[in-house]
């Protein structure tokens, strides 16, 4: 009796996995562990190992990301530049601990606001997951637009370059080349989408060689200039009029933003193959790799900048690192790695729209945002991929980059954005598994053991500290209204945006995420317990909605 009980259990397992796999979705294993989440599959399993790991490099973009956030870190000195840059990073590779726990054991598109539901008590799982889906979603699409940013104004340098700094992009300028970036990148998103796990491999060894060329070329061409090592490693400053300690913390916004896409392994997860090690593999791997060489690139480049932090940060370039290769390489050498920074921060813009419209579909798979039913279909004959979603993100970002056209102090919100939007998202399960889900915690094949804890609250405490810094002002405590950081409105838009959108409306029918297997693959037992959690299963009418206050939380592991 006992065997043909479980054989119930696992049939609808089976014959989800054999269907994926007869589709040529995905093998049999790796549907069968999407079904015990309580969803088919739908997109196709064409990301390797490496290929996982490349989305998430290619979207930190190393160098590209550190030449972008250089005036969150030169103020506080060479030493504030180096070693902000290795102690930051180490406890970001400890949010990544933490964070590929939970990707091995449950490896699904919406992974954050899963985790949440499913760890979170009966009564805060709901808004809870709500909260988190929409500030991941919008923390990715505010990724998309800083990248896409961050690109125009490199472009912009190059041409300030070629004119001797006799030329100045407007605001308007700066929008249209950024609006034309993120337009290709949908057209681009949406016609490769069967080589885009090539193009990652692709896109890693664009960002090593641009790593190689630039700590062989500054060196050489700044021979007799060099800095020694007590100004590499032990001279700090203060550009800021913040305290010198307060200064250095600030520093930490560059590694932060820039090793800020592992999430991003995640949203990938049902399209890899053996999801449950290619995603804490493609986590750790990334925040590896940038911790160790964005370490030496912040050494190549202290040891060969011009002493003069203010004339570097002021810039006639408008980028400080326009300013570092010019003065290393002189103007053509400047104009070419440049346009080799700008091609490869072009490349990341591309993997993080990739990336954002995954969540964006795993969120409209559960119901959550509007127009739901538009975003949900799957485009089969562009190669199984969520079409729609890419371009809503296309949209969304082109109306959020309108905010360069205020003011600097408005566009630099968009990097922060990403910064605070992604803390909450990340911090949010690995919390509620501590206080609420430790008991239903079922490792993978990935699994930090007895430190699992101990390294969830360091996780939770760093990405506190990082949503406060986020929102400080960079030059100091008295900002006036063009030195701003407006952060705190506009996460504070989202937050209480999403929460009174919740409360007001979504309580009503949003019952976390939904079982998209359909009816006929469970059997009688199986749907009544679903039903009895609130649940919505596809082919039956809606679950009672007294029934979505039920104590016992979702537990898929006993659902299929």
């Amino acid at each position: 009796m006992a065997e043909k009980t479980v054989e119930s259990v696992e049939e609808p397992e089976r014959r989800a996995s054999v269907t994926a796999a007869a589709e040529g979705l995905a093998n049999e294993e790796d549907a069968a562990k999407l079904a015990q989440l309580g969803y088919k599959q739908e997109l196709r399993r064409n990301f390797t190992m490496i290929e996982i790991f490349g989305i998430a490099f290619s979207i930190m973009g190393l160098l590209p990301s550190i030449a972008s956030t250089l005036s969150y870190s030169l103020p506080a000195g060479p030493a504030g530049l180096v070693w902000g840059w290795f102690v930051a990073s180490a406890f970001i590779f400890v949010v990544g601990l933490a964070m590929a726990d939970l990707g091995s054991a449950m490896p699904t598109s919406g992974g954050l606001y899963w985790w949440t539901h499913f760890f979170a008590s009966p009564k805060t799982r709901n808004p809870l997951s709500f909260l988190v889906g929409y500030s991941n979603t919008l923390g990715l699409v505010g990724g998309l637009c800083s990248i896409d940013y961050g690109f125009a104004l490199m472009f912009c340098s190059v041409i300030v370059i070629a004119r001797d700094g006799e030329w100045t992009a407007s605001n308007g300028i700066v929008y249209a080349v950024f609006m034309c970036t993120v337009l290709l990148h949908g057209v681009l998103a949406s016609v490769l989408a069967n080589v885009m796990g090539k193009l990652q491999t692709v896109f890693v060894v664009a960002n090593f060689l641009l790593i190689a060329i630039t700590i062989i070329a500054l060196p050489i061409g700044r021979s007799h200039e060099r800095n020694d090592g007590k100004y590499i490693f032990g001279t700090t400053g203060n550009l800021t009029t913040w305290p010198v300690g307060w200064a250095w913390f600030l520093a930490w916004l560059s590694p932060i933003w820039t090793i800020g896409a592992f999430d991003s392994c995640v949203h990938m997860s049902e399209e890899a193959a053996n999801a449950t090690k290619a995603v804490p593999f493609g986590i750790l791997m990334s925040i590896g790799s940038c911790w160790f060489f964005g370490f030496i690139i912040c050494i190549v480049i202290a040891s060969c900048i011009n002493p003069d932090l203010e004339h570097v940060l002021g810039s006639p370039f408008g980028q400080p690192m326009a300013q570092i290769y010019y003065d290393a390489v002189g103007k053509h050498g400047a104009m070419a790695l440049m346009s080799l920074l700008f091609i490869v921060q072009f490349l990341m813009g591309l993997s993080i729209l990739v990336a954002a419209s995954r969540q964006t579909w795993a969120f409209s798979r559960d119901g959550a945002l509007p127009f739901s039913k538009i975003f949900r279909p799957i485009s089969k004959s562009l190669g199984f991929i969520p079409f729609r979603t890419i371009w809503g993100c296309v949209f969304l970002a082109l109306i959020l980059g309108l905010l360069c056209l205020i003011a600097p102090a408005a566009a630099s919100a968009l990097f922060s954005l990403a910064v605070a939007g992604n803390n909450v998202a990340w911090g949010t399960p690995i919390f509620c598994r501590l206080v609420w889900g430790g008991a239903k915690f079922k490792p993978g094949p990935f699994y930090t053991g007895r430190f699992s804890k101990p390294i969830g609250w360091v996780a939770i405490v760093f990405l506190v500290f990082g949503i406060l810094l986020s929102m400080m002002p960079v030059g100091g405590p008295n900002p006036t209204p063009q030195s701003m950081n407006y952060t705190v409105v506009i996460n504070s838009a989202v937050w209480g945006g999403s929460l009174i959108y919740y409360y007001i409306d979504a309580r009503k029918w949003f019952t976390g995420p939904k079982i998209t297997l359909n009816a006929e693959d469970l059997t009688e037992s199986q749907e009544a317990a679903i039903r009895a959690e609130g649940i919505q299963i596809e082919g039956t009418a809606p679950a009672d909605k007294s029934d979505s206050d039920a104590e016992a939380p979702r537990e898929p592991e006993k659902v299929v």
